[in-house]
């Protein structure tokens, strides 16, 4: 996947959001490895948050930040795998305005080659929502890196060809 070096980089301002009951800052490992590789690719952190697994705070969460002009991205992290707690992609859908479904099948199948068949309880997803893309990772560092190295350090990259995630912000809230 090549990257265009003629082209000078764009970087995006990224919130991230780890859905988890159970963790804080200070224990927030798959948030801190997350965090690491947006800033490592150039781009800012914009906000960081930890929220419950409880779907009405994940959506107005997401509404807030939809609605923050100097956020252009947003990453979840936890929250979404099949047990009664694991409610991120049931908030997702609830603000999204289009799914992105290849997120989700792709990042599986990368998934696959480091986990076997324990990827088909992931329901990691993607979305934009009112011109904002949202990412929602499951919670483990493995799964993080795999989403961040596999797919989003090029797609989130301006300058990666043939196209790119970037490169169609402008256009996200066309009607």
């Amino acid at each position: 996947m090549p990257i265009d070096e003629s082209i000078a980089f764009t970087p995006i301002r990224i919130a991230v959001l780890t859905v988890s009951d159970t963790r804080s800052l200070a224990d927030d490992r798959s948030g801190d490895t997350l965090v690491a590789r947006i800033e490592g690719a150039g781009h800012e952190v914009a906000a960081r948050l930890i929220e419950k697994d409880d779907t009405d705070v994940i959506v107005a969460r997401l509404h807030a930040w939809i609605d923050d002009p100097e956020i252009d991205c947003i990453i979840t992290t936890g929250g979404t795998g099949v047990t009664g707690r694991d409610v991120t992609p049931e908030a997702i859908a609830r603000v999204q305005d289009k799914e992105i479904p290849g997120f989700g099948e792709l990042f599986r199948w990368l998934s696959y080659q480091s986990i076997g068949t324990s990827t088909i309880q992931s329901r990691a997803t993607a979305c934009v929502a009112r011109g904002t893309y949202i990412f929602a990772l499951p919670g483990s560092t493995g799964a993080v890196k795999d989403a961040w190295d596999g797919i989003l350090v090029t797609q989130l990259d301006n300058r990666h060809k043939p196209c790119n995630f970037v490169e169609l912000m402008p256009r996200l809230k066309e009607r």
